[in-house]
C-alpha cells in the first residue's frame, strides 16, 4: 500500500467562473463630454485619449541633434502616412515639444502648401493636430513634415540627460532615451500607441568626441561643415514607437559575434569598461539560446547593451539597443556578489526574451502588457536554467509567492484589464503583469508539457511577427497542441514516478481559451480546500483574501468536487512542487498529519513542496483560516532541514514578524522572538563561513543568515563583522572582503560616527554601482535619525546620491525602525517633488508608497495614511497603489489582533 499521494489539479478544476468566452476590455477611446480647447483657444478636433485610426504611420524619417552643452535638442521628422478616410486633420502625440514648422508633402515629397500649417496643441491628452486646408484623400500617399525642439528632460523619460564623473573628477554629459510606455512623444511628434507599427530611418548629429547609437547599425557617417558629424542608420524593421532608441555618449565597448552572425556589444562609461565582460559572455549565450528555443532568428544585424548612469527602472528592451541601470549590466568580480551576478544574468535574459515577446510580437494595447512582461519574466528562469545551470536558484517560487502576496488583496486587479491614460498604463508594469503572468505561464507549461507549450508559443510568434496581438491570440495559438492521449475523454491521466502521482481532471472537452481567460480576465487567487475521508477527497474552491471575509466563487463546473484515490494513503499533499497558482488549505487533521510528516521524514516531499507548505500555512494564518501556533509548529522541523529554500522561507516569516513587532515596541515578544530565532537557528548560523565558497544557494543562505544574526545582535556575528571591518578600514579599503557578506560587514561598521562617515566617503568615490548599493544599504541602517535624514536629503538633492537611487533609499530607511516614521514624513513633505522626479504611476513612486507604509500596523497609522492620500486626492485617486498601501496596513492590523497573544504564548512555551 502506498504511503503518500501528491496531487496536482488540472487548471479547469480551479479555474474561477467567467462567461464562456474572453470578453474584450472596455474601449479605451471613450469620449468625454467636455469641450476640448487647444492652448491657443481654438477647439481641438479630437476628443478621445486614443488616436483616430484613419491615419496610419508607415515610415518615420527622423533627424535628431542634441546639444550636450546647452542641454537642448532639435530635430525634424518626415512621416509617411497612409490615409484611410478623407480628412483635413492629422492628430498625433507630442509632449513638451515646441513645434517650429509643420507641413504636408505629396507623394513626390513636394510641399502641398506655400505656408506652414497651423498646429493645435492639447496638453491634457498630449496631442497635437495639424490642419490641412485641402482634404487629404483616402488611398493617397502623403508625408507629414514637422520641425521641433525641446530641452533634454531632467527626469528618466523621453530624451533625457545623464552624466558621470571620470576618474579625474570631470563631469561628462550624455543624452539617452526611455520611451516605454508613452514617452516617445517627448522626443519627437509621433503616433505613440503600440499598434501603430512603422519603419524608422534615423539620423543623429553629434560632435567628434561622441558616438551615436540607435536601434540599427550605422549605414554611413557624413562630416558636416560646422565640425559636426551625422550618423545615418539603416532603416529599421517595423516596430512600435516605445521601442525606438537613440543615445549620444562617449562610452567604450566590447563586442563578440554569435554563431548566427549577430554582432553583440556591451557599452559603459570608459572607466567601467572592465566590468562589461561578463555581460558580453551572458548576452551571446542567451541570444543563441533564444534563437534555438523560439526557432526564429533574431531579425536585426546587431544587439547593443548599454549601461546608463541615470536610469529609473532595471532595464529597457529597445529593439537592438537595450538600455540598463549599471547594476543590471556591469559585473565587477572584485566586489560583486553571486547575487549580483545572478541579477545581471536574469535581467539580460529578460530583455533578450523581449526581442521576441514584445518587439517581434507586440501587445495591441497596454491592457495586455503581461504578454510582454509575464513572458519575459518567465523566460528569465527558463533561459538561465538552460544556459547557466550553476546559477540556478529556485527564484520562481519566490516570484509566485510575491504574486500571491499582491493577488490575495482585494485591491489586486486582473492580469488583463482596461487602462486609458499614461498614469494607469504605467501602473500596469507591476507584480501582477510580471510575476503572476510568469506563474500562470509556468502552470500552463507544466500542464501542456514543455514540448507542447514551446511549439504553441513558436506558432504564436510566427503568426503575429511584426504585428500586434491580444490575450486570446495566445490561447488560440496553443489550442489543439496537446497530444490526444493527454486528453482522454472523461478520464484521469497520471504518470507514476517515484510514488508521486499527477492527477489531471480532463473532462470531455478542454476549452483552453475559456479556461485561461478565467486566470487573466479576473483578479485574485483561488483557495482550494481539501477535506479527506478515507480515499475520498472533498474539494471546494473560493477566492483567497487576506483582509475581508471571502466570497465563495463557483467552480467552472460546480462549487465542489469529490476526488477518489485509487488506494488508501497516509497523507495527501496537493499542488506538486507548487506548479499550480493557488493556495491549498487542508482540514485540521490534514494539517496535523503534514506537520508530523515534516518532523519525522521531511524528505518525503520535495524541497519545493516543503517551501510551498510553509508559505501556504502562513498565508492562511494571515487570512484567519489557520491558527498561528499550527503554522509555527509546522516550521519546527526546520532544525533538520537540509535545503536552503524552505529554510529561508520559514526564517523569512519569523523575521517579518520580528520587524513588525519591533516597530510596535512590544518589548517582551520582540525579545523572546529574537531569543528564539538565535537559539533555534544557532547551529546553522554558526556553520556559515565568512567566505565566497559554495553554490549560489549556499551563498544566498550565508548572506541572509549572517545579516539577520548581526541585526539581531548575535555576539559572534558582530565580533566577526567588526574584525573584518576594522581590517578593511586599516587597509584604506584596498583589501577584498567576502562579497556575499560585505553588506553585513558594512552595516556593523556604520553603527558608530567614524564608521558611518568613512562609508559615506567611500560611497562618493566608488567606481562600482554594486559596491555603492552595499554602502548605501549600510548607511541607511544607522540608528541615528539625523544621519538618515541627511541621506534622504542627499538623495533628493541628487549629486552625491543619484536621484535614480532615491526610491530605494526611502524604502531602505523605512525598513529601519529608527527611520520608519522619518521616511513616511519625508514622503509627505516632498510628495510633489517626488512626483515631478519620477512621474505618477511609475515603479519608483509605487516603491516609495508601498515601502514607507508596508510596516504600519496601527489604526492611528492607518488614519494618517488615509488623511494624506485624501490631501493629494487629485493624484492619489488615479493610483491603484494607494489602495494596496491602505489594504496592507489593514492586513497588518488584523494580523496583530488575531495573532499577537498566540505568538506571545507560543514563544513562552518554547523558551520555557
Amino acid at each position: 500500500m502506498s504511503s503518500s499521494s501528491v496531487v496536482y489539479l488540472l487548471l479547469t478544476l480551479i479555474s474561477l467562473t467567467l462567461p464562456s468566452t474572453c470578453l474584450p476590455s472596455e474601449s479605451s477611446s471613450t469620449a468625454t463630454e467636455n469641450t476640448h480647447v487647444a492652448t491657443n483657444g481654438l477647439p481641438f478636433p479630437w476628443s478621445k485619449l486614443r488616436l483616430p485610426n484613419y491615419i496610419i504611420p508607415v515610415h518615420y524619417h527622423l533627424l535628431i541633434h542634441p546639444n550636450l552643452t546647452t542641454l537642448r535638442f532639435n530635430g525634424s521628422v518626415k512621416i509617411e502616412i497612409d490615409v484611410k478616410n478623407n480628412t483635413n486633420w492629422v492628430v498625433l502625440h507630442s509632449k513638451n515639444l515646441e513645434i517650429t514648422a509643420a507641413t504636408v508633402l505629396d507623394e513626390s515629397e513636394a510641399n502641398l502648401f506655400d505656408k506652414a500649417l497651423p498646429v493645435l496643441d492639447y496638453p491634457p491628452h498630449e496631442q497635437i493636430a495639424i490642419f490641412s486646408p485641402t482634404i487629404l484623400t483616402s488611398g493617397e500617399k502623403y508625408f507629414l513634415y514637422l520641425e521641433f525642439s525641446a530641452s533634454l528632460n531632467d527626469g528618466f523619460f523621453g530624451f533625457y540627460k545623464s552624466s558621470y564623473k571620470t576618474t579625474e573628477g570631470q563631469t561628462r554629459v550624455l543624452a539617452s532615451t526611455h520611451f516605454e510606455p508613452t514617452s516617445a512623444r517627448m522626443a519627437f511628434p509621433c503616433f505613440d500607441e503600440p499598434n501603430f507599427k512603422a519603419n524608422y530611418s534615423v539620423r543623429i548629429r553629434r560632435g567628434p568626441s561622441h558616438i551615436a547609437l540607435s536601434n540599427m547599425p550605422i549605414e554611413h557617417t557624413v562630416e558636416l561643415d560646422n565640425g559636426l558629424f551625422e550618423d545615418r542608420f539603416e532603416a529599421s524593421v517595423q516596430m512600435s514607437t516605445y521601442l525606438v532608441a537613440f543615445i549620444v555618449c562617449d562610452f567604450k565597448s566590447v563586442s563578440k559575434r554569435t554563431v548566427t552572425g549577430i554582432d553583440v556589444s556591451i557599452y559603459a562609461v570608459p572607466h567601467k569598461w572592465h566590468q562589461t565582460h561578463y555581460a558580453l559572455e551572458a548576452a551571446v549565450k542567451l541570444l543563441e539560446f533564444y534563437e534555438t528555443y523560439f526557432n526564429i532568428y533574431y531579425p536585426l544585424p546587431k544587439l547593443d547593451l548599454i549601461a546608463i548612469p541615470d536610469f529609473q527602472s532595471g532595464a529597457m528592451e529597445n529593439w537592438g539597443l537595450t538600455t540598463y541601470r549599471e547594476t543590471s549590466l556591469l559585473y565587477d568580480p572584485d566586489v560583486s556578489s553571486t547575487s549580483d551576478k545572478l541579477w545581471v544574468t536574469m535581467v539580460i535574459g529578460h530583455e533578450l526574451a523581449h526581442q521576441w515577446f514584445g518587439n517581434l510580437v507586440t501587445m495591441e494595447w497596454w491592457n495586455d502588457i503581461w504578454l510582454n512582461e509575464g513572458f519575459a519574466r518567465y523566460m528569465e528562469f527558463v533561459s538561465v536554467e538552460a544556459t547557466y545551470p550553476q546559477l540556478k536558484e529556485d527564484y520562481l517560487l519566490d516570484t509566485c509567492f510575491a504574486a500571491i502576496g499582491r493577488d490575495s488583496l482585494n485591491s489586486s486587479r486582473a492580469i488583463s484589464c482596461s487602462v486609458e491614460n499614461p498614469t494607469q498604463i504605467k501602473e500596469m508594469f507591476d507584480t501582477v503583469s510580471y510575476d503572476k503572468g510568469a506563474c500562470i505561464l509556468h502552470m500552463l507549461r507544466h500542464f501542456l508539457t514543455d514540448d507542447v507549450f514551446q511549439s504553441g508559443i513558436v506558432r504564436y510568434l510566427r503568426k503575429f511577427k511584426y504585428r500586434n496581438a491580444k490575450n486570446e491570440d495566445l490561447w488560440d495559438s496553443l489550442v489543439n497542441t496537446c497530444s490526444e492521449e493527454d486528453f482522454t475523454s472523461g478520464q484521469y491521466c497520471y504518470s507514476d514516478t517515484q510514488a508521486t502521482k499527477n492527477y489531471r481532471f480532463v473532462g470531455e472537452h478542454i476549452d483552453l481559451k475559456k479556461m485561461m481567460c478565467t486566470w487573466t480576465l479576473q483578479k485574485g487567487i483561488p483557495l482550494v480546500t481539501v477535506k479527506r475521508q478515507g480515499t475520498k477527497l472533498y474539494i471546494e474552491q473560493e477566492r483567497f483574501l487576506k483582509t475581508v471575509q471571502p466570497n465563495i466563487i463557483q467552480l467552472t463546473k460546480s462549487s465542489s468536487y469529490v476526488l477518489v484515490l485509487d488506494e488508501d494513503v497516509d497523507w495527501v499533499k496537493f499542488n506538486t512542487d507548487m506548479n499550480g497558482y493557488y493556495i491549498i488549505h487542508y482540514d485540521a487533521e490534514g494539517w496535523n498529519v503534514l506537520i508530523e510528516l515534516l518532523k519525522v521524514n521531511h524528505s518525503a516531499v520535495s524541497f519545493k513542496d516543503r517551501a510551498n507548505l510553509i508559505h501556504n500555512a502562513f498565508q492562511l494564518v494571515t487570512a484567519g483560516r489557520l491558527t498561528l501556533d499550527q503554522a509555527l509548529d509546522l516550521i519546527t522541523y526546520l532544525k533538520s532541514e537540509t535545503h536552503n529554500v524552505p529554510l529561508l522561507q520559514g526564517l523569512g516569516y519569523l523575521e517579518s514578524f520580528y520587524k513588525m513587532i519591533e516597530k510596535r515596541n512590544i518589548a517582551d515578544i520582540t525579545q523572546n522572538l529574537k531569543t528564539y530565532i538565535l537559539q533555534y537557528f544557532r547551529d546553522v548560523i554558526d556553520k556559515q563561513t565568512w567566505s565566497n565558497e559554495g553554490t549560489v544557494s549556499d551563498r544566498r543562505l550565508r548572506s541572509e543568515l549572517l545579516s539577520l544574526a548581526c541585526d539581531l545582535g548575535y555576539t559572534p556575528c558582530l565580533e566577526k563583522a567588526k574584525h573584518f571591518y576594522q581590517t578593511w578600514v586599516t587597509s584604506n579599503g584596498t583589501i577584498s572582503l567576502p562579497s556575499d557578506v560585505t553588506e553585513t560587514i558594512y552595516m556593523v561598521g556604520a553603527q558608530d560616527e567614524n564608521g558611518w562617515q568613512y562609508l559615506l566617503e567611500k560611497y562618493g568615490v566608488s567606481m562600482s554601482e554594486a559596491e555603492k548599493c552595499k554602502f548605501l544599504a549600510a548607511l541607511a541602517s544607522s540608528k541615528d535619525s539625523s544621519k538618515l535624514l541627511r541621506l534622504l536629503e542627499l538623495g533628493m538633492e541628487g549629486s552625491v546620491i543619484r536621484t535614480q537611487d532615491l526610491s530605494t533609499l526611502i524604502y531602505t530607511v523605512a525598513r529601519n525602525p529608527a527611520g520608519h516614521f522619518l521616511a513616511w514624513n519625508f514622503v509627505k513633505k516632498n510628495w510633489n517633488k517626488l512626483v515631478e522626479k519620477f512621474q505618477l504611476g511609475s515603479f519608483s513612486m509605487r516603491n516609495i508608497i508601498i515601502g514607507t507604509t508596508a510596516q504600519f500596523s496601527s489604526k492611528e497609522e492607518l488614519a494618517n495614511i488615509k488623511d494624506f492620500f485624501d490631501s493629494v486626492k487629485d493624484q492619489s485617486s488615479q493610483l491603484r497603489v494607494t489602495q494596496v498601501a491602505v489594504e496592507n496596513v489593514e492586513k497588518n492590523i488584523l494580523w496583530l489582533e488575531r495573532n499577537l497573544e498566540t505568538l506571545r504564548m507560543w514563544l513562552q512555551q518554547r523558551l520555557n
